[in-house]
């Protein structure tokens, strides 16, 4: 069985962390080692580059400059990847989802 934690980084292109830090995955996950789709690796990947815009990188501890519609987009749009992520790694994997979103 493998294991995924799945959250978004300031300044880290994947929104996966393999539990197993010594795995063949890489840490942060290399999306590209997944056995996953390249539409859903393009989209995991365009929403962790998405997600470095929600910080105010002047002063990172400011609120977000996102508007409250672009962060519930943001929130569908994680939620459908991560959806569509465990659908498509099947029964050998979990992913634990800690977005907090």
């Amino acid at each position: 069985m493998h294991h995924l934690r799945f959250f978004f980084e300031a300044g880290v292109d994947t929104p996966l962390w393999p539990e197993d830090m010594a795995g063949p995955y890489g840490y942060p996950c290399e999306l590209e080692r997944l056995p996953i789709t390249p539409a859903l690796r393009t989209e995991l990947g365009r929403l962790s580059q998405r997600y470095q815009s929600s910080i105010d990188w002047d002063y990172p501890p400011n609120p977000s400059p996102w508007s409250d519609e672009e962060l519930q987009l943001f929130k569908q749009q994680a939620h459908a990847a991560l959806e569509a992520l465990r659908r498509e790694l099947g029964t050998g994997w979990t992913v634990r989802d800690e977005s907090l979103l």
